[in-house]
């Protein structure tokens, strides 16, 4: 009987502890966030179009292209693709993102192209590529929109996030941000 009373009162101490404390304390320190526990929102002319931290598919061509997605961008399910390397129908859809690569961008090589632009990431949310991802993209952008070159390659540059604290992380480049200072260059 003592064994179960102290069970009892072990299980009602956890339910208060991590089904009403731990919740409102997490909910507090959202709302001291960016976003105030609601994502930091991107808006243009006082309208959202996307979140700073969610991925969006960009497939036109004068755009940068996102990072491929495993759950097609959908946020309320999060995950990868569970598929091995050397899955058939894995290797099927990064060939075919690495043909279309190819066919939109020409003059870059098939080893130009860099893993995040074929693969989708863990999450399949990621809202950022490589500056190299983008770079590759800079000549197809500027041709279309009939810009220079070098100005796109600036764009690219200034919109580049450095590691954190020039140590953690790779550089990064958020797609919407990209996106929306290319057409403010207009």
């Amino acid at each position: 009987m003592k064994t179960l009373t102290q069970s009892i009162r072990l299980t009602l101490v956890l339910l208060v502890l991590l089904c009403v404390i731990y919740p409102v304390l997490i909910s507090f320190a959202g709302k001291l966030s960016k976003g105030q526990g609601d994502g930091e929102k991107v808006t243009l002319n006082g309208k959202t179009v996307g979140y700073a931290l969610l991925g969006q598919k960009f497939d036109k061509p004068q755009y940068f292209w996102s990072r491929p997605s495993a759950v097609g961008y959908n946020a309320a399910g999060s995950a990868g693709s569970n598929k091995g390397p050397s899955n058939p129908d894995y290797l099927k859809d990064v060939q075919s993102r690495i043909d279309t690569l190819l066919k939109y961008n020409p003059g870059i090589k098939k080893s130009d192209i860099p893993a995040d632009m074929v693969t989708s990431s863990g999450s399949g949310l990621d809202p950022a590529i490589s500056p190299q991802g983008a770079a590759i993209q800079i000549k197809r952008i500027a041709a279309i929109r009939k810009i220079d070159e070098k100005q796109v390659a600036d764009l690219v540059a200034v919109n580049t996030q450095k590691p954190l604290l020039g140590l953690f992380g790779p550089s990064t480049v958020n797609v919407l941000e990209l996106n929306i200072a290319l057409d403010k260059l207009k």
